[in-house]
């Protein structure tokens, strides 16, 4: 398959090209690295990125930024980063992707450990991770041609600790190769609809 892989140069975007690369062809998309550069809160970055891609058989993204804070001290703006970038981004990436994509093509989102198991200062994650699975449970129903959806939501990975660890006391970090197996469920199996949860 070729396989569109957005967020490539992250923690878990290393760790799914290094579970897929073997048996398919990898595109990697970064913002300002990769095969090919994408601003996924850019709708235009996003169709000039699927035309110089061409058509493809799977889309994974696994990027996105939100701000943690305090939710005293949040604003508008400040929950307007997850909204534009990890939610919107990614659902961008389905709904111009769906233009360029092959029948039967998939596309896998990345959601979070948050959406059902929050912590303190995650408001913001929490509402875009929830958002994010919402939405293919819904796409799943009207995708074209076939098509398939479905998100991932990873808890804190080992290799993130030393920057995300504060905010995750007691959860029970998992490898990011682990991770990488529920994206390659998504893209080399049939379901659809569906969240795989890794922790």
């Amino acid at each position: 398959m070729k396989i569109i892989l957005v967020g490539a140069s992250g923690t878990i975007g290393q760790a799914i090209e290094q579970e897929l690369k073997e048996r398919h062809e990898i595109i990697r998309v970064g913002r300002s690295s990769g095969d090919q550069q994408a601003d996924i809160t850019d709708p235009a970055s996003i169709r000039h990125l699927f035309e110089q891609v061409g058509p493809f058989d799977a889309l994974i993204s696994a990027a996105g930024k939100v701000h943690f804070g305090a939710l005293a001290e949040m604003g508008e703006a400040e929950f307007a980063v997850g909204l534009k970038d990890k939610l919107m981004g990614q659902v961008n990436l389905v709904l111009i992707g769906r233009e360029f994509a092959n029948d039967g093509a998939s596309f896998t989102l990345t959601s979070g450990v948050l959406s059902h198991d929050p912590i303190r200062y995650g408001a913001s994650a929490s509402m875009v991770n929830g958002a994010i699975d919402s939405f293919v449970r819904s796409a799943a129903l009207e995708l074209p041609r076939g098509m398939r959806i479905n998100s991932v939501s990873p808890t804190v990975v080992e290799e993130a600790l030393p920057g995300y660890g504060p905010y995750f006391r007691g959860y029970k970090a998992v490898p990011a190769a682990d991770a990488a197996l529920a994206y390659a469920k998504s893209t080399e199996g049939a379901q659809t609809g569906q969240t795989y949860r890794v922790w």
